[in-house]
């Protein structure tokens, strides 16, 4: 008997130690692209600090499931329709992570990010605002991240330990995820675009419209892949350039 359900909070474990981590992609996506634009000496400290606060929202409202439970009763009704603390949250949450991310997305396409605008702009946004930043996206990513344990796993311990293993894990991958995102631009692009529709779902959420995110990660994951096989094409193809007219690829 203890060894069926050691195996089982073993596989509790994993499971949700997973599932955080899938969750916590948008949230990695978010700091990346939000720590590229501060100066390259404290961006990886703004990135360990954005997901060290992630654990520390998550532990906190799993210590405080009760106060979760509360914000799902509804505390004004609006058109027959019951408005909770948690949809207020998802939904500012969501408003403003669309908000940040078209204006990214717009300064992208006018092509800020070469310009010397784009370098005032790293020198104004400092790490305390970044990390005030930071923390608003964290707290709405948190109730996703943290509904989801509940739902899944009823021991506190177990659920903390997943959060605390899954951070760490997010905090090795942050660097070269970031990196990888932030030196491709076409990645960038749809990282930026991911988070719109992040934000979309949330408000989606927040009014208590169904829509799995099952359908967004598998297109994320599709588009992703499609433009890692376009990039690696060109790759090769430069190469097969390059043996052919040597010359031509050095003038290059």
């Amino acid at each position: 008997m203890n060894l069926i359900q050691s195996e089982d909070v073993i596989l509790s474990f994993l499971t949700l130690t997973l599932l955080e981590i899938i969750l916590g992609i948008d949230n990695i996506i978010f700091i990346s692209i939000l720590a590229d634009k501060l100066p390259k000496e404290i961006q990886k400290k703004a990135r360990l600090i954005g997901l060290f606060l992630a654990m520390f929202f998550r532990i906190i409202l799993l210590f405080g499931i009760s106060i979760i439970v509360h914000m799902e009763k509804p505390l004004f009704v609006i058109l027959n329709h019951g408005i909770t603390g948690r949809d207020i949250i998802l939904f500012g949450g969501g408003v403003f992570l669309i908000f940040k991310t078209i204006k990214e997305i717009i300064e992208k396409i006018k092509g800020h990010s070469d310009s010397p605008v784009e370098i005032d702009s790293k020198k104004k946004l400092n790490l305390l605002s970044a990390v005030s930043q930071i923390i608003m996206i964290d707290i709405v990513f948190s109730f996703d991240s943290i509904l989801t344990a509940v739902g899944l796993v009823n021991d506190v311990r177990i659920m903390i330990a997943a959060v605390i293993v899954a951070v760490i894990i997010m905090m090795w991958a942050s660097g070269p995820i970031s990196k990888f995102v932030n030196d491709n631009p076409s990645i960038k692009m749809l990282a930026l675009n991911f988070l719109v529709l992040i934000g979309i779902l949330l408000i989606l959420e927040a009014l208590h419209i169904e829509f799995s995110k099952n359908y967004l990660y598998f297109a994320m994951f599709f588009s992703v892949a499609n433009e890692l096989m376009i990039m690696l094409s060109r790759k090769n193809a430069r190469i097969v350039r390059r043996k052919h007219h040597p010359m031509h690829g050095e003038q290059k």
